[in-house]
């Protein structure tokens, strides 16, 4: 089933309802980020029809709230075959596959001419928030029957309730915009909420739009990966023009040193450069470092931020914040899978079957296998968590392998059991990494 521009969402699931047998249903892609796109642009090459739903007004959307970072991996690595074949019909200009993106341009050059194409613009739902997948006419406790009924996905749009229906369903929503709190146990308090006024989770544009807002301030920096790193980084930049700007690093490792990664024998030069930057400015006190600090409460004192925690056995506060940025990693939100059944290991919540492949405990971003849609299958038949929301909450995800995960699974779900089988990812001997989008020490 193909669907036009003008089509609204409910005559779109009007015809797919018409048709008796399932097949005829389109597949739904949820979240047009790097990865449903690429799903999306998969389906196309099979001819199979289907619908993509992105929460936000454009594509890529989530990945604007970082476009000011640019990544470790040049182009060649950011961009899926099949998506390229499609933009290559188009009048498209390829960027210079060495260079190294930022996110921005990744949306302007990439995503938003491949959501533009004609084999998916005309498929394509923004401002589209997905609320909540069924099964038709079944709750998740009724079990006759049940993969002969189509999934039902009720959404929002333009704050309206609308209902698609769909043959099968990969959830590429990602995990970004979900983030891990500063508390070193992992839990949200309420305390920590009510300032978050005062609390930045993710990347702020420091030396751009954020400017004002950590000029001459006391700003902490909470985590230890590439995120946390890139901020401490624009924050030096920052001290310099305005040298009353303070800065103070807290890390749960035991020393400092472990966060500056490979240095000069780290195989990608761009991850390798921005250890020896940050290493430079540790050496230089341009930062007051505190570690190991494992922070407990997150309280707010006379409009200061105090934060306690627990360094070498010993009760601390650190006190007189202004702003804090924390780069603790993010994690994935399954309120809309409520009502299907998923499998999701209980420690890394990622899908179950990839949790051993992918412990960050254990392995790398450079060491984790391809792996497709056999791994990837959920007891709910049918349904499909990929890209980053696949790994849960650990850090060892990569673009490519999300490419890879969409092609394996489109393949099967196309009736190409022999492609879908075949996983394999040309990568570089270590891995592709990007410099900040994770706050462990991160692969993204």
């Amino acid at each position: 089933m193909k669907t036009n521009c003008c089509q609204s969402p409910q005559e779109v699931t009007q015809q797919a309802s018409s048709n008796q047998d399932n097949l005829h249903l389109p597949v739904a892609v949820i979240g047009a980020g790097p990865v449903g796109l690429a799903a999306a642009a998969h389906l196309a090459s099979y001819e199979q029809p289907f619908i993509l739903l992105e929460s936000g007004s454009q594509v890529g959307e989530n990945i604007l709230t970082w476009g000011h970072v640019q990544v470790f991996s040049p182009w060649k690595y950011n961009m899926d075959k099949s998506a390229l074949k499609l933009l290559k019909k188009q009048d498209w200009n390829e960027p210079d596959q060495d260079e190294l993106p930022t996110g921005k341009a990744l949306v302007d050059q990439y995503l938003k001419p491949l959501g533009n194409t004609l084999e998916i613009k005309n498929s394509l739902f923004v401002n589209t928030k997905v609320l909540s997948i069924s099964r038709k006419n079944t709750d998740k406790m009724k079990t006759a029957n049940r993969e002969e009924q189509p999934f039902i996905i009720y959404a929002e749009q333009n704050d309206k309730l609308v209902q698609f229906e769909a043959r099968a369903v990969i959830d590429a929503t990602g995990i970004w915009g979900n983030p891990n709190p500063a508390n070193s146990n992992g839990i949200w308090l309420k305390e920590e909420k009510e300032i978050n006024h005062q609390i930045f989770y993710g990347i702020p544009d420091i030396v751009g739009k954020d400017k004002d807002r950590y000029l001459n301030k006391r700003v902490a920096v909470v985590g230890s990966g590439h995120s946390a790193i890139n901020s401490l980084l624009e924050l030096a930049k920052l001290k310099e023009v305005h040298p009353a700007t303070e800065i103070v690093w807290i890390l749960r490792k035991n020393r400092v040193k472990e966060a500056f990664g490979g240095e000069e024998l780290d195989a990608l030069e761009a991850r390798g450069a921005l250890g020896r930057r940050i290493h430079k400015l540790v050496n230089s006190n341009v930062f007051e470092v505190i570690t190991p600090f494992r922070i407990q409460h997150v309280n707010e004192k006379e409009g200061k931020i105090e934060l306690m925690g627990e360094s070498q056995g010993e009760l601390k506060a650190i006190s007189e914040i202004d702003e804090v940025v924390v780069n603790t990693g993010n994690r994935p939100d399954f309120s809309n899978l409520s009502e299907v059944r998923t499998s999701i290991d209980s420690a890394t919540e990622s899908v179950k079957a990839l949790a051993p492949l992918i412990d960050p405990n254990i392995h790398s971003c450079g060491t984790v296998r391809a792996h497709g849609e056999k791994e990837l299958r959920q007891p709910e038949k049918y349904l499909y968590i990929v890209g980053a929301k696949s790994y849960g909450r650990a850090p060892t995800f990569l673009m490519a392998t999300g490419y890879e995960q969409v092609r394996s699974v489109v393949a099967y779900l196309s009736g190409d059991d022999e492609a879908a089988k075949k996983v394999k990812l040309d990568l570089p001997e270590t891995g592709v990494c990007s410099t900040n989008l994770n706050a462990t020490n991160s692969c993204c």
